[in-house]
């Protein structure tokens, strides 16, 4: 039998191809997507066109409201999202806790299906300050799952995999492509409109159109008129 993963998968760019990832390394593939209260919510449908061209063993969407705290340009919409560059230090699309909140609900998913491998598809080098995509951030949350959860304290260890963390994006899409990824199919933007086109100047965007130009790739982002 195929060994279990939970795959949190948000319908961009960095979560498909880490869903491709495992995949080819011969997972059963149950991923997880959530609708926080994002302004962004159009990935979610990009996350249900990833999840029928790639194939999973199953896909559910967790709700979870932390518009009602605000404090981030993506939970927020009284607070805008910047679009003059990726500046250093932490911008205010942080969304405080959010994947803390997410990688323990997937924990949780996880000891019911008796799977000991979460996918996560943080990155650490093109990104935009997070600290909760660090490497020793995904190594503090794998030793405490190892302390909290009962398969864990019965040895049945469990194992966060973040195989982007140290990749640039170019890197990701070359990698993406080679397991077969259809990037039309995700959107990335931090305010794509409904039908998930991309306003081509927030971060997120800056960051994937960059990564497709230095892997001298075409970008197939659909950016508003």
């Amino acid at each position: 039998m195929m060994k279990k993963a939970v795959v949190l998968l948000s319908g961009g760019l960095d979560s498909a191809t880490c869903l491709a990832i495992a995949r080819s390394q011969n997972f059963a593939c149950y991923c997880l997507s959530f609708n926080y209260g994002q302004r962004h919510c159009a990935e979610l449908a990009a996350a249900a066109r990833v999840v029928k061209a790639m194939g999973a063993a199953e896909h559910r969407v967790v709700n979870f409201g932390l518009a009602q705290f605000g404090g981030s340009a993506l939970t927020d919409t009284t607070i805008a999202v910047p679009t003059a560059g990726v500046q250093a230090g932490i911008p205010v699309t942080y969304v405080p806790a959010r994947n803390t909140i997410m990688l323990s609900l997937a924990l949780a998913w996880a000891e019911v299906l008796g799977s000991r491998d979460i996918f996560v598809g943080v990155n650490a080098v093109d990104y935009s300050g997070y600290p909760d995509c660090r490497p020793e951030y995904i190594a503090a949350f794998e030793r405490m799952a190892n302390l909290a959860t009962k398969a864990g304290v019965e040895g049945a260890g469990l194992q966060i995999h973040a195989p982007l963390i140290n990749l640039s994006k170019a890197e990701i899409i070359r990698r993406g492509q080679t397991l077969g990824v259809d990037y039309g199919l995700t959107v990335s933007c931090y305010q794509a409109d409904d039908q998930g086109h991309a306003c081509g100047v927030c971060d997120s965007c800056r960051l994937r159109a960059e990564g497709f130009a230095a892997a001298g790739l075409g970008d197939p982002t659909i950016y508003l008129a």
